[in-house]
């Protein structure tokens, strides 16, 4: 593994982020709290721009933009639904409910947006209108106690982190089955995971993993079998790091802090293999 030439930069929000996403030269943030608004700042001067009012937004632990539909998807943890946020226009808010405690999202292959249903252990998949194409039911070789993130993987499977007795990243299948995970026992060291959260993926499949209780990034290989971390030498160092976006057109990764209060943003980054990156703030 080599370094690789990366530039960070850093967004100050003052205030715990759950979630980061961006769509062209807009960053989208939303806080840790309950302000009812999604921050937007520019993404080549990394300066706040504008403010989204959601109405009724609560506790938001996914947040993602879809180019092809032109929307910004918010899940609700604690209202149980998800906010669509039209990107033209007058920026038109709707909503729709889902059953159980949303956490996570991500937008499929085919442009429709995939939620974790938290407590019922499941993934959802809607059109961008909100209408129910399909439910998973998560079949976990072990409990799945806490489902927080889902990426798709170009092969159709799923990526997700859970969190609770077994701490660790699980492949399913399009069924929902588990056909592969790393970690599985809370602890520290590169075979363990201590409250993952955020995933992304790189072009080679390479999972990223927000290690919220270890302060630090995962990189896991595709096969998952081994990992190394990505240095991030950021002032104090990371922060509760939780949730991860990774643009691959600017080839540019974002990541949120739970308890930092920043956005922290690395660039020329064509994949995660490399071990360490620097700033530049």
């Amino acid at each position: 593994m080599s370094s690789a030439p990366a530039v960070t930069h850093v967004i100050l929000v003052e205030a715990g982020v759950r979630g980061v996403t961006s769509l062209g030269d807009d960053v989208f943030i939303v806080r840790c709290d309950l302000s009812q608004q999604v921050e937007v700042y520019d993404a080549e001067t990394f300066t706040l721009q504008r403010r989204l009012t959601v109405p009724g937004l609560g506790y938001s632990y996914g947040l993602v933009a879809c180019a092809s539909n032109k929307c910004l998807y918010a899940s609700d943890y604690n209202n149980a639904c998800i906010h669509r946020v039209e990107l033209t226009g007058s920026n038109a808010v709707t909503k729709w409910s889902v059953r159980g405690n949303p956490a996570g999202l991500t937008v499929n292959s085919a442009k429709n947006v995939v939620v974790v249903i938290q407590v019922e252990r499941k993934l959802q998949e809607f059109t961008t209108h909100g209408t129910l194409l399909q439910t998973i039911q998560l079949q976990p070789d072990r409990p799945i106690e806490s489902p927080n993130q889902v990426t798709e993987l170009t092969s159709g499977q799923f990526v997700i982190s859970q969190a609770g007795i077994h701490d660790r990243v699980c492949l399913m299948d399009v069924q929902g089955a588990v056909v592969g995970s790393y970690g599985g026992t809370r602890g520290s060291d590169l075979t363990k995971m201590n409250m993952p959260r955020g995933l992304t993926v790189d072009k080679h499949g390479n999972i990223l993993v927000a290690d919220v209780g270890n302060n630090r990034l995962l990189v896991i290989d595709r096969s998952l079998t081994s990992a190394h971390e990505m240095s991030v030498s950021v002032n104090g160092g990371l922060s509760h790091p939780f949730s991860l976006w990774y643009d691959k057109s600017r080839g540019r990764l974002y990541v949120s802090e739970m308890s930092g209060g920043r956005v922290i943003i690395i660039d020329h980054l064509k994949d995660f293999t490399s071990s360490h990156v620097s700033p530049q703030s």
